[in-house]
């Protein structure tokens, strides 16, 4: 993708800024760094804090002309590197921290970590070994299936064999997630030991996995493995009628209990 930018870099001249996030009406943006035209959706904006330092905007919401780029690590560490963040804000003043790709991760990481927060309160999420087996055996089934990232192998096993008796070949369109790490699910719900969780039909729900998509695209990480993949492989593939799209992957794993009460290595 290096030599794409390279080809595709801004001409000196600055791109023109939107007009801020209650007076912008084009529903375009085009990147800094590629000139790509693409939808917001798909980008990342950027706004200038009081002491210049150039501030990820990432629902588009501050205050100030933004400056747009894809929303993807590599894009993003390209326009500091190439202080194309100057060009587009017209100053030698703006400064772009080194680590910006690293801050718009975890800005992304905390916001699929509170969509899941919100689908809780919403009643979208099971949680436990047990209550998650039912589900996905249930009726209705599950919309998508998450594991912590130090989730035991045995306990991802079982679950995935379930879905297979409920869903046979037809498993590839349930979302199996192991992006957040024992301890980021008990922050998210606000309880220990959550290993093994379920989404179901539901606002919440969408929320969620929108924002996982947008963090995993930011990532470059493909949103499709096999179900019973090793930990940390991802997601199986999403249906056409899922919504589009919100890495630093967690430490050693957590010690400690699975969240049906059994040790983790026997769930």
């Amino acid at each position: 993708m290096s030599e794409s930018i390279d080809r595709q870099e801004a001409p000196e001249e600055a791109l023109p800024l939107d007009r801020g996030p209650a007076r912008g009406r084009d529903p375009l943006r085009t990147c800094i760094v590629t000139r790509l035209t693409q939808s917001p959706e798909a980008m990342i904006r950027f706004v200038l804090g009081p002491d210049g330092t150039v501030v990820p905007d990432l629902r588009a919401r501050l205050p100030g002309r933004g400056a747009w780029v894809t929303a993807n690590r590599e894009t993003v560490a390209a326009a500091v590197k190439r202080r194309a963040f100057n060009r587009a804000f017209k100053t030698n003043g703006a400064s772009a921290p080194p680590d910006l790709p690293e801050r718009v991760a975890e800005g992304l990481r905390t916001d699929m970590r509170q969509a899941l927060a919100l689908a809780n309160k919403a009643g979208c999420l099971v949680t436990g070994f047990g209550k998650v087996e039912s589900a996905i055996l249930g009726a209705e089934s599950v919309a998508a299936l998450i594991h912590a990232s130090d989730a035991m192998p045995d306990g991802r096993r079982k679950l995935a064999a379930a879905l297979r008796r409920r869903h046979g070949e037809a498993i590839s369109a349930i979302p199996v997630i192991d992006d957040l790490s024992n301890v980021e699910l008990d922050m998210a719900l606000g309880r220990d030991h959550v290993i093994h969780a379920a989404l179901v039909a539901g606002a919440g729900t969408t929320g969620y996995l929108a924002r996982w998509r947008r963090f995993r695209a930011f990532e470059g990480v493909a949103s499709a493995s096999k179900v019973d993949a090793p930990p940390g492989a991802g997601a199986t593939a999403f249906d056409s009628h899922d919504d589009v799209m919100t890495l630093t992957r967690p430490g050693a794993p957590a010690a400690g209990r699975a969240d049906d009460g059994s040790p983790q290595g026997s769930d």
